[in-house]
């Protein structure tokens, strides 16, 4: 048997085993894709969801309205419970893959499925999610992706589980949350509507760069920090007087250059303040931004 004739009864073969637990996300063309995991219950990105109800399309054409579960937004990962109708859930693999192994991409986008071959090209790769947090220890893949293929399975030759497709990463190069423990556990969690709480500054940024050339363009001296480029109205940075315009230079003291270091100092508060140098035109001052527990769940970047 020739490489070609293994390669096209291994898609065969995956099709065949897989292909009934691919779903459509939202109607139309392009909107998302999903995969069954449990009986009642679709995987799909968090990204492709656009309200508390979404309609899942399976592969014989039936449409049906699931309600969501569960969303972690900064993790780009959706629990959606619908009526599965017998639809057999994927199952998943015991391992994890490793570079050079190949891999099987399914979708579909607008209720149409798709497949397509590739190779696992590295592992561990990071990525920005939908708010801007770093998402690490992703798969990175060659499996061509259609649009709307998002949150659809990478599977092993096995037809098991060991993705799921989230990021397109330039030409030809696509990154998969890894189907581990890890996620199998955030699965669970969210589909008892436990969703991941993360303090929230309420706000819109642009980078060191951008920040540096916009103070430039207006006659500013240069500083490195965060711009704010927008505040939300009522969030906890609106509250402790933050502007539009604003210079976040430092957090707690550190020198704060770029957005990760402010997601880290977000993730590491052990209370519920957090103390942000900020410039001002060219005045220096610190203000004190409270987390309470009435603080509204922000959407904005940071």
């Amino acid at each position: 048997m020739s490489a070609l004739e293994e390669l096209e009864q291994a898609i065969g073969q995956v099709a065949g085993q897989v292909g009934g637990a691919v779903v459509g996300i939202g109607r139309g063309w392009g909107r998302g894709s999903g995969v069954v995991v449990a009986d009642g219950r679709v995987v799909t990105n968090a990204h492709n969801l656009r309200g508390d109800e979404v309609t899942v399309v399976f592969e014989d054409g039936r449409a049906a309205t699931g309600q969501v579960q569960g969303v972690d937004v900064d993790g780009d990962l959706a629990v959606v419970a619908v009526d599965t109708a017998g639809a057999t859930p994927v199952s998943w693999a015991d391992g994890t893959v490793s570079v050079g192994s190949v891999v099987f991409a399914l979708a579909s986008p607008g209720g149409r499925r798709r497949i397509t071959a590739g190779m696992v090209s590295a592992v561990d790769r990071a990525f920005r999610g939908p708010r801007g947090r770093r998402i690490a220890g992703s798969i990175e893949h060659t499996a061509p992706l259609a649009r709307g293929s998002s949150g659809g399975p990478v599977v092993n030759r096995a037809g098991q589980l060991v993705g799921l497709n989230t990021h397109r990463l330039g030409e030809g190069f696509y990154l998969a949350l890894p189907a581990d423990a890890e996620l199998r556990q955030r699965i669970e969690a969210l589909a008892r509507g436990e969703v991941p709480t993360r303090p929230r500054l309420g706000i819109g940024i642009a980078p060191t760069g951008v920040a540096r050339r916009l103070r430039r363009a207006v006659g500013l001296p240069e500083r490195d920090g965060l711009l704010v480029r927008v505040v939300e109205e009522g969030g906890p940075a609106d509250r402790a007087g933050v502007q539009a315009g604003d210079l976040i230079v430092s957090i707690d003291g550190q020198p704060v250059t770029d957005a990760d270091q402010l997601y880290q100092a977000l993730d590491r508060i052990s209370g519920d303040r957090l103390a942000l140098g900020i410039v001002r035109g060219v005045d220096e001052r610190t203000v004190t931004v409270s987390f309470g527990p009435d603080a509204p769940e922000n959407v904005s970047s940071a």
